[in-house]
């Protein structure tokens, strides 16, 4: 089995640990049994065949990238030495002779700490393998023929080499062109619905639903429809590259799935608008119930379900104003429509989220654009009886 890292954004690790898990523990006749090792700042590491790596591109919803590790872990304290190392590696399972790659060099507390002349030795290893050097790119230099990034590590003199299976990060699912004002990443939204426990088919409510992210991640999740199924990955391009192991793990899609109630709103006609086409373009506008509507006018059914959501606060769209009230009101609707309801709210100011006066659990932090954001998560209690 070869070596494959899972790369998250800061936060995400565990989740997606839990991914892997509930991913590889369901049967695959055609393909061995992963092992997916402890989650690291970063990313979680695991062991599989090719088809392992197909599925965990394909159908994981919080990671970033999938590298395979091509050199895991030697040492190297000379660019000679590091030039001969590199050109022991099989290079030619994942490049053609003369294929274009971008590199991307880090260098931490090592004697090789010249990121250029890392690149350079690096480059003249894989020529040397293949018999034939080649092109050095930037990442986005050629858009619509991305080369293959070859990621390059060295810490403490030790040199990890890996090559980015996916291509464009995975949170790019194809459906997100309109987007509102400051825009949840596509495995930030999912990581947050995988951590609130929304269970899948009971009611879940999003009230600040911008360009809609959430309730169109919901509503793949609900419907079992992989991330990755309409874009195209980086090991599609790779020598080995098996398209009938590929289109295998494509799972059938039934026209009669049962989807539950999900309820998008917000008071930006344009964020509603935009969330409408990204919903259709993901295939799922029919299963979404959105509204132009300020909170105060959400009508939530009357059996439990979820709220999960992302309400503006302060660093992110509205610096300079005071979101006080606004949340103090989210509470008082709260309360009064959704009692018995979940609920988990996306916030980077305890402040705000105090102002909810519900017993929440704030401690699952994550970063969302580099700013640390927490998850508050808890139950909304019942109203006061009359009596009370």
């Amino acid at each position: 089995m070869d070596q494959f890292f899972a790369v998250t954004a800061p936060g995400l690790e565990t989740i997606t640990a839990q991914e892997l898990h509930v991913l590889f523990d369901s049967p695959d006749p055609g393909g061995s049994s992963p092992q997916i090792l402890p989650a690291v700042p970063g990313g979680v590491p695991f062991k599989s065949d090719l088809a392992g790596l197909y599925r965990a591109n394909l159908h994981l919803r919080t990671a970033s990238r999938i590298l395979a590790r091509l050199g895991n872990f030697f040492r190297a304290i000379t660019f000679s030495e590091l030039q001969a190392r590199a050109a022991r590696l099989p290079w030619e399972r994942f490049l053609s002779p003369g294929q274009p790659v971008a590199l991307r060099v880090t260098c931490h507390h090592s004697k090789l700490y010249h990121s250029d002349a890392v690149l350079r030795s690096v480059a003249a290893g894989l020529a040397d393998r293949l018999g034939k050097p080649s092109p050095i790119l930037k990442v986005d230099e050629d858009p619509a023929q991305p080369p293959q990034l070859v990621v390059v590590r060295i810490a403490n003199d030790i040199c990890t080499i890996s090559l980015d299976s996916s291509g464009e990060l995975l949170h790019r699912r194809g459906y997100r062109l309109a987007v509102a004002r400051a825009p949840l990443r596509e495995t930030l939204a999912a990581a947050v619905l995988l951590a609130s426990g929304w269970d899948c088919h009971s009611p879940l409510l999003d009230p600040f639903c911008g360009s809609g992210t959430l309730p169109i991640e919901a509503a793949l999740l609900a419907l079992g429809i992989p991330p990755g199924i309409n874009r195209r990955f980086a090991f599609m391009d790779w020598p080995g590259y098996e398209y009938g192991e590929f289109k295998r793990l494509l799972p059938v899609l039934s026209g009669s799935a049962q989807v539950p109630i999900l309820l998008a709103s917000d008071r930006d006609a344009g964020a509603v608008r935009m969330a409408m086409e990204n919903a259709a373009r993901a295939g799922v506008g029919e299963w979404i119930d959105f509204k132009c509507q300020a909170i105060s006018s959400i009508t939530p059914p009357t059996c439990p379900g979820w709220v999960v959501t992302n309400p503006p606060y302060g660093l992110r769209v509205s610096a300079g104003k005071d979101l006080r009230d606004l949340y103090a009101r989210f509470g008082d609707v709260l309360r009064e429509k959704c009692p018995r309801w979940d609920v988990s709210v996306l916030c980077s100011d305890p402040v705000l989220l105090g102002q909810l006066h519900l017993h929440l659990d704030s401690s699952l932090s994550f970063t969302n654009g580099g700013l640390r954001v927490r998850l508050a998560r808890g139950k909304v209690e019942d109203p006061p009886s009359p009596e009370a």
